[in-house]
């Protein structure tokens, strides 16, 4: 592996490690709730329990919205490792949208305002679209 592929996996590392931490908030959250709510794990053996009797499912929720639109990203960083495609223009796309998810899951695990976590969202996924764009067209020219 060159140089400049592995430059270019750090932002696919850096999106694991959010989805990491958000996975630790997740629990941290919910085994508290569990615990001071006294609610028995058999009660929340699915996502409708677990809706209905958690108050606070903010982590949850986070954590599965970085498997949506974040699986585009770690295709596309492979993918673009692998033809070495890798531009600094992709390169800091790939950093932002990391970086506008983090600060999307980090409003979705705390404050939870609605219209500053739909604008990062909608800012990381125009990121992801230019950045997809651009790979399209760099293999259509190869």
């Amino acid at each position: 592996m060159n140089a400049n592929t592995t430059v270019w996996l750090w932002p696919a590392v850096a999106m694991a490690a959010l989805t990491f931490l958000v996975w630790c908030r997740l629990y941290y959250v919910r085994l508290g709730e569990m615990r001071r709510r006294r609610i028995p794990a058999q009660a929340l053996a699915n996502s409708a329990d677990v809706a209905a009797k958690l108050s606070d499912t903010r982590a949850s929720d986070n954590f599965r919205n970085l498997f949506e639109l974040p699986v585009l990203f770690y295709a596309g960083t492979i993918l673009a490792a692998q033809v070495s495609s890798v531009s600094s223009t992709m390169l800091a796309l790939a950093w932002s949208f990391v970086v506008l998810r983090a600060a999307h899951s980090l409003i979705h695990c705390t404050f939870n305002h609605v219209m500053s976590r739909f604008v990062t969202y909608l800012l990381a996924t125009f990121s992801l679209w230019i950045f997809w764009a651009l790979l399209a067209w760099r293999i259509w020219q190869a």
